[in-house]
């Protein structure tokens, strides 16, 4: 197996112990070889992509951490739209900027978005008012268990909200690319984040929601900065949860509230964090609650632990959970520790 590694610089939170072995693949058939021989022996194995969305624990990996360092872009047209099948290993944003600069509509909300592509569908990734769900075509993985490489068609993916069958069944699947159907047109679709369409209105050019975009996510900490203590975090670490209408009823006319079409009700965790008295730069040890958004944990000046951060989130969902009867659940996949 490859060297010990350090996992904390490849994670945005700066946090994790060190990894037995590391490896870095550069082509999916390597990734494949890699996975499949680690199986074979029985090591375990973590699949790494860009580290935004995983907290890492400071005792590190025991196993074989495999970095996805696969590039590669192939694009086509199939009638009024673009059929764009990228790498795992594509960063994200980059994608994103270029399907705005050649006018194809469908990902521009998901601008800002740290991590790579493989990691998208994994999550569902989605942000104001767009999630990948909406245009992915399909996903090719590796299947540890039946050991074949298959694409998966959108439909059997499993899409709800910040999850899918890939993160339900988490280990089971190794995402080598992913395949979008995006709109050819200079204009987005409708737009009904309301932040947003208040920049833009309900409809705009998709160069002004990129940039309308990056500039919230940027007044929230959420485009990686270096300068920028704040953005030395996993992103948002609470999902909004979804309640019952009649839980929702329960929390008080004053709660902000998104009417799901199942009768569900979504709740924003922002303000439930609030509410239940932790406001932004909440700060516990080493660790703060982002300064710009309370959504956002962070580590910022690099000195803290897993620990420290996980004593902090525990700290925030029981105070939720006390207060309101809610349980938030994190959104980072948590690797050897747990809330």
């Amino acid at each position: 197996m490859g060297d010990q590694r350090l996992l904390a610089p490849y994670t945005t939170l700066g946090l994790g112990g060190p990894a037995r072995a590391y490896e870095e693949a550069t082509t999916a058939e390597e990734l494949v070889s890699l996975v499949a021989d680690a199986d074979r022996r029985e090591i375990p194995t973590l699949i790494l992509g860009g580290g935004s969305n995983l907290v890492v624990s400071d005792d590190g990996f025991d196993g074989l951490v495999v970095k996805v360092a696969t590039r590669g872009v192939t694009v086509s047209r199939d009638g009024d739209q673009m059929v764009v099948e990228a790498e795992a290993g594509e960063d994200w944003d980059p994608l994103v900027a270029r399907a705005v600069a050649e006018g194809w509509s469908g990902v521009e909300c998901m601008s800002g978005i740290p991590g790579q592509t493989g990691s998208t569908p994994i999550q569902n990734v989605g942000a104001y008012g767009q999630e990948v769900s909406q245009t992915v075509r399909c996903v090719r993985i590796y299947d540890r268990r039946t050991r074949e490489v298959r694409d998966v068609e959108a439909r059997r993916c499993g899409f709800a909200y910040r999850t899918s069958a890939f993160k339900q069944d988490l280990g089971r699947y190794v995402v080598l690319g992913v395949t979008f159907l995006l709109d050819v047109s200079a204009m987005s679709g409708a737009l009904t984040y309301k932040e947003l369409v208040n920049k833009v209105g309900e409809r705009a050019p998709l160069p002004e929601v990129r940039e309308a975009v990056l500039q919230l996510r940027r007044g929230k900490g959420m485009v990686l900065d270096p300068a920028d203590p704040d953005t030395r975090s996993a992103g948002s670490f609470f999902t909004n949860p979804i309640v019952s209408a009649q839980e929702a009823a329960a929390l008080g006319d004053g709660t902000p509230r998104w009417d799901m079409p199942d009768g569900t009700v979504k709740v924003p965790a922002a303000w439930l964090i609030e509410q239940a008295g932790f406001p932004k730069g909440y700060a516990r040890g080493p660790v703060r609650i982002s300064t710009k958004h309370t959504l956002a944990l962070t580590n910022p000046d690099g000195d803290g632990t897993t620990a420290h951060l996980l004593a902090l989130a525990r700290e925030v969902r029981d105070g939720v959970r006390e207060k309101f009867g809610v349980t938030l659940v994190n959104e980072p996949t948590l690797i050897g520790c747990s809330l």
